[in-house]
């Protein structure tokens, strides 16, 4: 898959290669996807898109016909008036300064080719994996582990995950979607923003699926997830905690169920040497605070050589990660058909 397009560009959108030929495309699946995306009122963004994936080529009459499927969406809530002061002070935290010194005409309205806003075809195309990877029995679902200082330390399931679809902040239930607002608006009401942490479980992976060494499922999942902005961290079952446990803790041992081998526990996350073991496929992805703020900040100014000061308009999310919960879903959902159709 490829992205092209820019925030406040007339449109974004991606081209999606390798579907099978004949392969059913189900565009109520793509549209109900899009929305788990969209912004909550109150603890996201002012902005609002319709979202709507438009198929302009690779699918005719509800079918993949062989081609690369191009997909657009529009963006028509538009606001271009707050971000040209970040042309001579970047903001703090953001790809702006790298970007302007590196990228000739960077076009910075809205964060350009940086923004989040590319992740509505991310999740489109991810809607297409999806339905794919169902049909063999694999199913993915995100929720939020944490937002703030606020965190779900309880033993989530698969069923969990799907709960959190019906909260704003993809809490897995009602208490913890208010603890998570609340957090979100505490940080919003001091013009800051908060960080949160997606719990992605994938079920239903057959035991070695997967590739090892720089194609190991976990490389190229951890390749994908990075690749979404805001994305600082990644971890795989008990990942960092890992490090402070002996073997004889971290080995999830085996055992015989109805004729299945299964695991005792799942420390891995469900991944050994780069490839499925049978258990829920579990992993982290944690999201820095928005950098875009109305508190002020230190940064420079790149035309006068000097130092500033910057307090940052617009409309942004208050924290990136309930939404980015439907993207890290997406990200998994192309890598595992991706190598289900390179024989993995």
């Amino acid at each position: 898959m490829s992205l092209f397009g820019k925030s406040h560009g007339p449109c974004v959108g991606c081209i999606v290669e390798g579907v099978p030929q004949g392969t059913i495309i189900d565009a109520e699946a793509v549209a109900h996807d899009m929305t788990l995306r969209r912004p909550s009122p109150g603890i996201g963004t002012a902005r609002r898109e319709k979202d709507e994936a438009v198929f302009v080529s690779g699918v005719r009459d509800g079918k993949a016909d062989g081609n690369p499927i191009i997909i657009e969406i529009a963006n028509a809530d538009t606001d271009d008036s707050k971000y040209l002061p970040f042309e001579e002070t970047p903001r703090p935290g953001h790809a702006d300064l790298p970007a302007l010194l590196s990228i000739r005409k960077f076009d910075i309205r809205g964060g350009g080719q940086f923004s989040g806003r590319l992740t509505a075809p991310i999740v489109a195309a991810g809607a297409i994996a999806r339905q794919i990877l169902e049909r063999k029995g694999i199913r993915i679902a995100s929720f939020c582990r944490s937002i703030g200082t606020v965190s779900d330390d309880a033993e989530r399931t698969f069923a969990d995950a799907e709960a959190s679809r019906a909260f704003p902040t993809r809490a897995c239930n009602a208490e913890l979607d208010s603890k998570f607002s609340e957090e979100i608006m505490a940080a919003r009401k001091d013009s800051d923003s908060v960080g949160g942490t997606v719990e992605c479980i994938v079920s239903g992976l057959p035991i070695g699926f997967g590739g090892i060494w720089f194609e190991s499922l976990d490389a190229e999942l951890a390749h994908a997830v990075f690749s979404i902005p805001a994305c600082k961290g990644v971890e795989f079952g008990k990942g960092f905690g890992l490090a402070r446990m002996r073997g004889s803790e971290s080995n999830d041992w085996y055992r015989m169920d109805g004729g299945r081998i299964v695991t005792e526990s799942n420390n891995m996350g469900g991944i050994v040497g780069g490839m499925s073991d049978g258990a829920d496929l579990v992993f982290r992805a944690a999201f820095k605070p928005t950098p875009t703020i109305g508190k002020k900040q230190d940064t420079v100014n790149l035309r006068t050589g000097g130092n500033a000061e910057l307090s940052a308009e617009g409309r942004h999310d208050p924290c990136i990660a309930p939404r980015a919960a439907a993207v890290v879903e997406a990200a998994a959902a192309l890598i595992i058909a991706d190598q289900m159709e390179r024989g993995f």
